[in-house]
Formats: C-alpha cells, sequence, structure tokens
C-alpha cells in the first residue's frame, strides 16, 4: 500500500510541473473583431507604414532561453482570438545581463523568465 501512494504522489508532483509559456492578452477596443481560425490568418509585422488600429496587447511570459521564433506563434494565436490582423511592435523585458548568462537552473527547478509583449492590430 505504501508503495502504492508513494507512486502515486510521484506521479502527481512530476506531472503537474510548470508549464513553460504563460499567455494573456489585453482587449483595449470597444468593437468586435470576429476571432481568426488559424494563426496563418495573422501576420507578424517587425514595423509597418500601413495604416492601423490598436485593438489590444498580447503576453507570453516564457523561460528566457526560448527564442522569439518560438514565441511568435503563441503571440498570433492570442491575438488572432482578439481577432488581429496582425502583431507588431514585439518587446521583451529581457536586459542584456540576463540575455548574456547561459541559462542554467536557479534555486531548483525555477528559470529566470522572460516576458514578451506586442500590440495586436487590425488594418484600417
Amino acid at each position: 500500500m505504501k508503495s502504492f501512494l508513494f507512486s502515486l504522489l510521484f506521479l502527481v508532483i512530476f506531472s503537474s510541473g510548470c508549464t513553460v509559456y504563460q499567455i494573456d492578452s489585453k482587449d483595449t477596443s470597444q468593437d468586435y473583431y470576429a476571432p481568426k481560425t488559424s494563426i496563418d490568418d495573422v501576420t507578424y509585422e517587425q514595423t509597418t507604414d500601413k495604416p492601423y488600429t490598436e485593438i489590444g496587447q498580447v503576453t507570453v511570459i516564457t523561460e528566457r532561453n526560448q527564442p522569439l521564433e518560438d514565441v511568435l506563434p503563441k503571440l498570433k494565436q492570442e491575438a488572432g482570438m482578439l481577432g488581429a490582423d496582425a502583431i507588431t511592435d514585439v518587446e521583451s523585458d529581457a536586459t542584456p545581463f540576463w540575455k548574456a548568462v547561459a541559462p542554467k537552473k536557479l534555486l531548483g527547478n525555477a528559470y529566470i523568465r522572460t516576458s514578451y509583449t506586442a500590440k495586436a492590430i487590425v488594418w484600417k
């Protein structure tokens, strides 16, 4: 019986680990925009000259060693749920110091986290 309880406890503890991504959004528009059905419907624009309206802000918090290429689909998916046509002005709160430090575990399994924030926009 003790073996069964120990195995069950072990399974519960190790299967309930932290997620790599924490995704959030803030809708800043009073207008309704239909959600996109695919992240392929949402583009990533580093800068844009086209006129647009900002409808929200999306944030992805992840381990700091995750490259932007891995984070962009998460940002686009969340923006698509707001009805955005694109995301732009992606910013990270990782400082140059933390970017230079090699990724490693700190205090057990805690990693330094990084926030990526982008504007969710629709074209005018």
